[in-house]
């Protein structure tokens, strides 16, 4: 899984630079299933955040559109008004790596489909983020839910290992509280990819996948997560 990338993609991680996080105490409010605004201006500052984009062309997009015909019914590519933030690890040990995973498009390793799999962001442990799709496209990250949700993956192995490292943890919760005032996203829909069964807006057409998940950032994690995020300033 870990491979060389080019010198621009190593020049981009070396050069991005890490900022001072500022955590404030923030009210809970309950996860809301009523509609609303698809985007809104985000009280929390924009974290520093590098756009180092995967290819995702027309050929990607057809595949991805045709994807969630057969598992949401929706015939679309694109991601609009996303209702969940997912978390992940990437089982990788730098972010060049996961960068690599998602690039080609080639059917992944696990489920043998099309497009390959991806997540909108990955987050490395020196606390730099690196977006690698645009919020406006789908991404395959998490079964049940691609239809709806942002994916963060995080360099590492475990969830302890975003856990205890401060630089890591802070650049991630910046990122999902920027996301969650930017969209409007409920506490409780900021979930670990283990959790994503409980999700009220887990959909899946294809039986054999209806109880397909994952094992990393399981619940007992996200619940230090959640409470980290809980004391953030607020939206």
């Amino acid at each position: 899984m870990i491979s060389c990338v080019g010198p621009t993609f190593r020049v981009a991680f070396a050069a991005a630079a890490t900022s001072a996080l500022c955590l404030a105490a923030a009210s809970i409010g309950p996860t809301a299933h009523a509609s609303r605004p698809a985007a809104t201006t985000a009280s929390i500052a924009r974290p520093p955040i590098v756009n180092r984009p995967i290819p995702f062309g027309p050929k990607r997009k057809r595949e991805m559109a045709a994807y969630s015909e057969r598992h949401y019914g929706q015939h679309k590519w694109r991601l609009r008004s996303p209702r969940v933030i997912v978390e992940h690890m990437a089982q990788a040990a730098t972010a060049a790596a996961v960068f690599n995973t998602f690039a080609p498009d080639v059917a992944d390793v696990e489920l043998g489909e099309l497009p390959n799999v991806c997540a909108h962001f990955v987050v490395s442990p020196a606390g730099r983020i690196f977006k690698l799709v645009n919020l406006r496209t789908r991404c395959r990250h998490t079964v049940g839910l691609n239809w709806t949700a942002i994916g963060i993956e995080h360099v590492g192995y475990g969830d302890s290992d975003v856990l205890g490292n401060p630089r890591q943890l802070r650049a991630s919760l910046w990122l999902t509280q920027y996301l969650r005032c930017r969209f409007q996203i409920g506490l409780g829909d900021v979930i670990g990819h283990n959790e994503s069964l409980g999700s009220p807006y887990h959909h899946e057409l294809v039986p054999s996948l209806r109880r397909q998940t994952h094992g990393d950032w399981k619940h007992r994690s996200m619940r230090i997560y959640r409470h980290r995020l809980a004391r953030m300033a607020p939206c």
